[in-house]
């Protein structure tokens, strides 16, 4: 409800309007007093939902998760100082998983920039360290140019490769009063000619020619909502279709061409070196997903990428095609429905004997916790959200075979950082309310954010908790266990999460087995509540197999000759 009063339009005013402007209808944060202008003048406006959050790592999380379940912007608002600094790291995740998002903060009035004269909240070099954070950083300089500057800002974020912009506002300029302009851009009118882009022959040719081709679809794929393209294209050329964990719902996970997130096993490893092609979309080829860019590629490699830095970056590419993805499958798609191109049924065999094959070796090692995996695939709808923190559980089959069906419905932490999955979950509950969204959580990683359970009670999120308690890092005792024979540093004194979740205003129950899991969590779908779930590891019993980290992991921790 907007506040109807006369006040003089000011530098915040001007930032509000460039929010609504560019569809912003929420907004993460704490207030300060380094933004309370900012937080009066959405108030005053009325049409931006306030979230606001226990700290602010958790509010930069919450606007990530926000931005990857809707596709929409997120917005997050932090102070000054050890504000800013607190969400730097969440900052850096976002980075990572080249979310868009527009980080505003304080910084200390602009006459005490640089002095160290100790001015409440002072940062020696916020913007450095903003700038180390995010794509980039930027420091409003003038009043009078806010609209400018938020604008571009906004635009940074969204323009490929997307990605975090922090911009910065001087505690005294946001309450400076200017005039209120009214920003238009130039806009060309369309032409009558055909925009598509461009093809060389030579990829088409090359496409047309592979016996055995391999499509690698990474988050390139969703951001540009090519997921009906990719599906296509692998159709047509009969293409086996593995997916980075950011890729995941790029392809339904239940076509039998998808082999899934797979990549670094040795049987996908020796199926990519007998195959003759490889498509890449929108892949960054990360280390923990590659074995460190051990797992092969064949030498024929088409990238196509919307980052013209991403080609050559981790695998040689013969041939980089660089542009949005969708427009770039479009194209590719009408080349090759022009020729005559026949998927080869013995090569669709063989992808669909990987694909079942990499499976049944994962779904070996689980034990008890295969009912777990088949209870929650059978429990929850279809588009469900699945958001998965650091821990042993979510790196074996939660990012596996918990299959995806729908793009921006499966999110992890891209860096690799414990401890972001609770804030994540709930700025993708916050921006899905309709939807279910499960959390898979170690009490490890848990604790980092626990207290945004606030936050999503004080919002009525019915966020859903899972949460494995083995008391400790389990990822890092397995790693040390493997590579040096011993652990440290890793065993933890967990609380009693149950009263710790009752007392911030979640249902929740301790389980130890799989049948009463599958229970409580029909039960938790269907009560549309804050719950949570909380996994007694020890009760229901060790894995068939430890996981024993990323392949390679132990081998790289143990002392060695460089």
């Amino acid at each position: 409800m907007k506040i109807q009063e006369e006040i003089e339009f000011t530098t915040a005013d001007s930032i509000v309007k460039e929010l609504v402007q560019a569809g912003v209808e929420a907004a993460f944060g704490i207030v300060s007093i380094h933004n309370m202008p900012i937080y009066d003048a959405i108030l005053r406006e009325g049409s931006i939902k306030l979230i606001c959050s226990r700290g602010e790592s958790g509010a930069v999380n919450m606007a990530d998760g926000y931005a990857r379940a809707t596709g929409k912007l997120g917005v997050v608002i932090t102070s000054t100082g050890t504000g800013a600094g607190n969400a730097a790291g969440s900052l850096v995740e976002a980075w990572a998983a080249g979310v868009p998002l527009l980080h505003l903060t304080g910084e200390v009035a602009s006459s005490y920039l640089g002095t160290g004269k100790g001015y409440i909240h002072e940062c020696k070099d916020q913007l450095s360290m903003m700038s180390g954070a995010c794509k980039n950083a930027v420091r409003l300089r003038n009043p009078d140019q806010t609209a400018a500057v938020v604008r571009k800002a906004i635009q940074e974020a969204l323009t490929a490769p997307t990605g975090p912009v922090t911009l910065e506002i001087p505690i005294d300029y946001q309450s400076v009063i200017i005039e209120d302009l009214s920003l238009e851009g130039l806009r060309t009118s369309p032409t009558e000619t055909n925009s598509m882009p461009i093809i060389p022959e030579l990829a088409v040719q090359k496409m047309v020619s592979a016996s055995r081709p391999v499509i690698w679809a990474g988050g390139g794929v969703i951001s540009a909502n090519a997921s009906q393209e990719l599906q296509k294209l692998a159709e047509i050329l009969g293409a086996a279709v593995i997916t980075s964990q950011s890729g995941k719902g790029s392809i339904p996970e239940n076509h039998e061409q998808c082999i899934g997130h797979f990549a670094a096993y040795e049987t996908t490893k020796e199926f990519l070196r007998n195959a003759d092609l490889l498509i890449s979309v929108g892949v960054r080829f990360r280390g923990n997903e590659t074995s460190n860019w051990k797992v092969p590629v064949p030498q024929e490699h088409i990238a196509i990428d919307a980052d013209w830095q991403a080609i050559n970056r981790n695998y040689k590419a013969t041939l980089g095609l660089v542009g949005d993805a969708k427009d770039m499958l479009a194209a590719i798609i009408q080349k090759l429905e022009e020729r005559s191109v026949h998927a080869e049924p013995s090569y669709l065999q063989e992808v669909l004997s990987l694909r079942n094959e990499v499976r049944a070796q994962l779904r070996e090692t689980l034990g008890p916790y295969e009912q777990f995996v088949d209870g929650m695939r059978e429990i929850l709808p279809e588009d469900t959200i699945l958001v998965r923190d650091v821990t042993v559980q979510a790196n074996v089959w939660g990012s596996r075979l918990f299959e995806i069906s729908e793009p921006r419905t499966s999110i992890h932490a891209s860096g690799g950082g414990i401890g972001q999955g609770l804030p994540t979950a709930i700025g993708a509950q916050m921006g899905c309310q309709d939807k279910t969204v499960v959390l898979m959580a170690g009490d490890g990683g848990f604790m980092v954010n626990v207290g945004e359970m606030v936050t999503a009670a004080e919002e009525n999120l019915p966020v859903i908790i899972v949460l494995f308690d083995d008391s400790g890092y389990g990822v890092l005792r397995n790693i040390q266990t493997a590579a040096y024979g011993r652990q440290v540093a890793v065993d933890l004194l967990s609380p009693d999460f149950v009263k710790l979740a009752e007392s911030m205003h979640f249902d929740a129950v301790r389980i130890g087995s799989g049948d009463e899991f599958i229970s409580e969590l029909k039960k938790a779908k269907e009560r549309r509540k804050p719950s949570m779930i909380v996994v007694d590891m020890e009760a229901v019993g060790p894995m068939a197999k430890p996981f024993g980290g990323p392949p390679g992991a132990a081998e790289a921790f143990k002392p060695k000759k460089l």
